[in-house]
Formats: structure tokens, C-alpha cells, sequence
């Protein structure tokens, strides 16, 4: 009975079998590599590098440069993993299907459920700041404003953090754009991947181009000076648990800059080449959104003393002296066009995702259907998006953000360890990409993703997690672990 047990937790799917079913996919074949790329920049470079840079320079001044290089390289070893497994098994599911086909149903599991802190519930809080941002839009120029419980969501505490039940129902608000929103994307999600990502592929254009304006219009603002001092708090407190301030704790706070990239992964079986397209994908979003990142925070430090940088809004604030209406709706414009694409391919990541693993039996076949006009998993889709959208209708997500990167931190573990695991036991794959230097790069991924989680990130933040796992491992024990596996492999 144990043994049976345990080996069940520990099966396989085949590598052979999930190659076999790239090709019987109903799918719709029509993404380039350019395509991925832009998915992959549409996931990455959104309502985070708009905001989150401002606080990452709270925690370390001048030096966030060094924490976005940091956060960088975790990614880089990450990326070039996903792109050898992505190569060898093109099927959608990223890091939950490589995690399935290497290290067994019970660490997919747990995995699949981690990503959903890196899509659905990363997907809200952007729904919240396209709200904020067409709200304040709509004020300026039309002197239109919603009734106050309708702008945001907000929940009034009356006892701990933790005591949800005993919020003020009075002093509850709701956001009903950020609702609408996300109702809207699923809406298109289901129509079909090619008008998706051609709608992408234009917020892409135009939330690059923002940031591109930012940087040469910047460069008229610079000052050497305010580089100096470059790193005035330092590297941080080196413990568990430390937070606080400092380059690394800015890094694990800007790493969710950084989430994304691998979005590219999810849409293999829409690809029309994915052997070569989803390295592609993956690895030139991740090196054009990390010279874009660098180029932004350079710029940024360099208009503003450090100490003096918004928080809220880094970049609007920091152009201000200019007193260019042009150039401060062209960033207005650019923080729209990136929470929109952040948001659309969140959610295509999250429903696609969900549907493999519905595939799997992991959660209920019948939501995994195709729908014949369409060829999406229209109803995998729209179950996702009312999901979504009820979280960002009616629950603050500001504490959720680092939990966001603690999932997306376990992904790439995982992913780097099911590199070194394969080349072990399967030396024989042919690897349409091999990444370089295993198990050496590999390694640095696992030891800068547990450094960055573990010094980077509060206590609070690992109990949240810690709760998050034991719901999912619950969930798993109640329906997936009870039902067949198919095309599963017993472990040597």
C-alpha cells in the first residue's frame, strides 16, 4: 500500500508520449517566433516597470541597477532551462509539464498550483492599476469620476491581517473597471491566439515606445551626481527572512519585473515551429527586457536624487520639470497599453495551463474542451477570467505581489532541477537547444532563486505560502492524486 502509494507521487508522464501529442493537439498552429517574443515582453514589461521601479529604489538608491542585473541573472539561468525543455517537449503547460515529465505527478502538482500565484493572481492587481489609470485619465480630461465604492477594492480590518472574516462591510469598496476589464481580455482570449496576439503584439509596440521616450527625453534631465553615493544601503542584511533594505532585498522585490518571460512556454502548441520558436520566445524577451529595464533605471537615478524618487509614479514624476503634456500622455499612455498587456497574457498563460492540466485529469476533463468555431479552451477561458475577475473586483492584492514571486521562484527551481534530472536520466533526448554549462548554470539558477526567496522576502510572506501549498496539496489528495494518469511511466 506504500509503496503504491509513494510511487504513484513520484510517476512520470512519458517524454515520447507528450512529443506524440504535439501533434494531435486542436490547437490553432499560428505563432511565430517574433509572436512569442512579444507574448513573452507582453507578460514582462507592464504596470511593474512603471511602479515597481519606484519602490525598488526606496530599498537600494542608485544601485537598483545592480538589483535588476541580479534579478536578471536568476532569470537567465532559469530562461535557458525553459528553453531546453520547451525544445524537447513543445507542449503547453511550461513549467507544470516539464516539472511532470521529470520529477514526478506530486511535484507537477505543486507546481501547476505555484503558477497560479504567477499568472491569475498576478493578472488582478494589473487590472487594478489599468482601473487607477483610466479613472485618473477619465478625471483630467472629462471631469468624470465613478462613486467611491466602485474605484477600488478595499477591504476595512477590524482585527489582524489574518482575520478576514472581520472586515467592515460599511467601508468596502469594489473596482468594477478592474472587473470589466478582465472580462473583456477573456472575451478576446476566446475568440482565437492570433487576434490575441496581434493585439499584443501592438500594446507591445506602444509600451516599448513609452519607455524608449522616457530614456531619450530623460537623458536631457541626467546628472552623474546623483549616482553618488551608488550604493547607500548596502547589500542588505544577509538572513532569512531579512526584507528590509538593500540591493538584494530590492531584487526580490524588482524580480517581479522579471515575471513573464517564460509566458512564451504556455502557447507551444500554438506554435507553428516550437522546437525553435520557444527558445526564441523566451530567451529574446527575457534579453530585450532586461536592456530595457537597466536603460529605464539608469535614466531614472539620474534625473532624481534617490531619496526623492515617487514611489507611486517614478517615471511621471521624474519628467515632470519638463512641463511636456506630449511626453507625459505618451507614459500615461504606455502604462495602459502595459497593464493591458500584462493582463492579456497572464490570463493566456493561466488558461492555458489550466487546461494541460485538465488534460492530465489533474482538474476536471470536461473544462479542457476545445471549442470547435474558436479552437481555444473557450470554457477553460471564461471560468479563468470570472476567477479573475472577481478577485479584482472585490480583493486588494498589494500583499499578494510577493507571494507572486515566491510561485514564480519555485517555478524556476523546479525547471532548473528537471534540466539536471534529465540529462542524467536521459542523455539520449535529442535537444533541439542545449542549455550551456549543466549542471553548472542550472545550480546558480536553484542557489539565486532560494537566495533571492529567502533573504529577500518576509516571514509573512513564506506563512502565506506555506498556506497556499497545504490548500493545493489538499485539493490534489481530494481529486487529482484519485484518478488515472495518462501515458504515465513508473519511476526506475
Amino acid at each position: 500500500m506504500t509503496d503504491g502509494f509513494l510511487a504513484r507521487l513520484v510517476r512520470r508522464t512519458s517524454i515520447e508520449g507528450l512529443q506524440s501529442e504535439e501533434h494531435r493537439t486542436g490547437l490553432r498552429r499560428v505563432l511565430g517566433g517574433r509572436d512569442l517574443i512579444a507574448i513573452g515582453l507582453g507578460t514582462m514589461i507592464g504596470g511593474s516597470i512603471f511602479t515597481t521601479i519606484g519602490s525598488g529604489v526606496a530599498k537600494a538608491g542608485p544601485a537598483v541597477i545592480i538589483a535588476f542585473l541580479l534579478a536578471g541573472l536568476a532569470s537567465m539561468f532559469a530562461a535557458l532551462c525553459y528553453a531546453e525543455l520547451g525544445a524537447i517537449v513543445p507542449i503547453a503547460g511550461s513549467a507544470y509539464t516539464y516539472a511532470y515529465a521529470t520529477l514526478g505527478q506530486l511535484v507537477a502538482w505543486i507546481i501547476g498550483w505555484d503558477l497560479i500565484l504567477e499568472y491569475a493572481v498576478s493578472a488582478a492587481p494589473v487590472a487594478s492599476a489599468f482601473s487607477s489609470s483610466v479613472q485618473t485619465a477619465a478625471h483630467s480630461l472629462f471631469n468624470v469620476a465613478l462613486p467611491v465604492w466602485a474605484r477600488t477594492a478595499h477591504w476595512e480590518h477590524a482585527g489582524a491581517w489574518w482575520a478576514f472574516w472581520s472586515f467592515d462591510p460599511s467601508k468596502t469598496t469594489v473596482d468594477v473597471i478592474g472587473a470589466l476589464f478582465i472580462l473583456a481580455l477573456s472575451a478576446l482570449l476566446v475568440v482565437g491566439i492570433k487576434e490575441t496576439a496581434t493585439s499584443n503584439n501592438a500594446f507591445v509596440v506602444v509600451k516599448i515606445g513609452a519607455l524608449v521616450v522616457f530614456v531619450i527625453v530623460g537623458l536631457s534631465l541626467f546628472h552623474a551626481s546623483n549616482l553618488v553615493p551608488f550604493a547607500p544601503l548596502g547589500f542588505g542584511t544577509i538572513a532569512f527572512g531579512a526584507n528590509g533594505n538593500g540591493i538584494v532585498p530590492a531584487a526580490a522585490l524588482v524580480f517581479f519585473s522579471y515575471i513573464g518571460f517564460d509566458t512564451a512556454t504556455t502557447t507551444a502548441e500554438e506554435t507553428r515551429n516550437p522546437k525553435r520558436d520557444v527558445p526564441v520566445g523566451v530567451l529574446g524577451s527575457l534579453a530585450i527586457g532586461t536592456v530595457i529595464y537597466c536603460a529605464v533605471a539608469i535614466v531614472l537615478v539620474g534625473i532624481v536624487p534617490w531619496q526623492h524618487v515617487d514611489q507611486n509614479a517614478a517615471l511621471l514624476a521624474a519628467i515632470e520639470p519638463l512641463h511636456n503634456p506630449l511626453v507625459e500622455a505618451i507614459i500615461t499612455i504606455g502604462v495602459i497599453a502595459g497593464t493591458t498587456s500584462v493582463a492579456l497574457t497572464s490570463l493566456l498563460g493561466q488558461s492555458r495551463i489550466f487546461y494541460v492540466m485538465a488534460r492530465d485529469r489533474m482538474l476536471p476533463p470536461s473544462v479542457a474542451a476545445i471549442d470547435p468555431r474558436f479552437q481555444t479552451p473557450a470554457r477553460m477561458t471564461i471560468i479563468t477570467g470570472l476567477i479573475v475577475a472577481v478577485l479584482a473586483f472585490v480583493v486588494p492584492l498589494d500583499a499578494l505581489l510577493e507571494l507572486v514571486n515566491i510561485g514564480t521562484f519555485s517555478a524556476f527551481i523546479i525547471v532548473c532541477a528537471g534540466v539536471i534530472w534529465l540529462r542524467y536520466k536521459r542523455p539520449d533526448l535529442p535537444r533541439p537547444f542545449r542549455s550551456p554549462f549543466v549542471p553548472f548554470f542550472p545550480l546558480c539558477g536553484i542557489v539565486l532563486s532560494l537566495f533571492l526567496s529567502t533573504v529577500g522576502l518576509g516571514p509573512f510572506t513564506w506563512l502565506r505560502f506555506i498556506v497556499w501549498l497545504a490548500v493545493g496539496l489538499v485539493i490534489y489528495f481530494c481529486y487529482g492524486f484519485r484518478q488515472p494518469v495518462p501515458g504515465a511511466t513508473q519511476t526506475p
